[in-house]
């Protein structure tokens, strides 16, 4: 079962809720952190072999990515992938668990 809302002037809305950020594409310009109220996502450090670490960390640093860092505080707005230049970022639709 997936969740729908309805827009204000009464049209289903669904909420396509953000699952993965493409860290090799994304350039770390900040862009989508800075349009989410939520507190969703959290930059990082990408090393020369792809690994993800903290931006402090003591390895080689090849570049800054964005990442998830708050997946659950995600409203399903969809604002960072409309500023997103690269278009890495995946978004889908949350799946409600009914117990009967």
């Amino acid at each position: 079962m997936t969740y729908q809302a309805l827009t204000r002037g009464g049209q289903p809305w669904q909420p396509l809720f953000l699952q993965e950020i493409n860290a090799h594409d994304c350039i770390g310009c900040g862009r989508c952190f800075k349009v989410c109220g939520f507190d969703v996502l959290a930059l990082k450090a990408m090393t020369e072999d792809g690994d993800i670490v903290d931006l402090d960390s003591d390895e080689e640093i090849e570049k800054k990515v964005m990442t998830i860092g708050n997946a659950d505080n995600c409203v399903g707005c969809g604002a960072c992938s409309r500023v997103c230049g690269k278009n890495v970022q995946t978004h889908g639709p949350a799946e409600i668990a009914v117990s009967v």
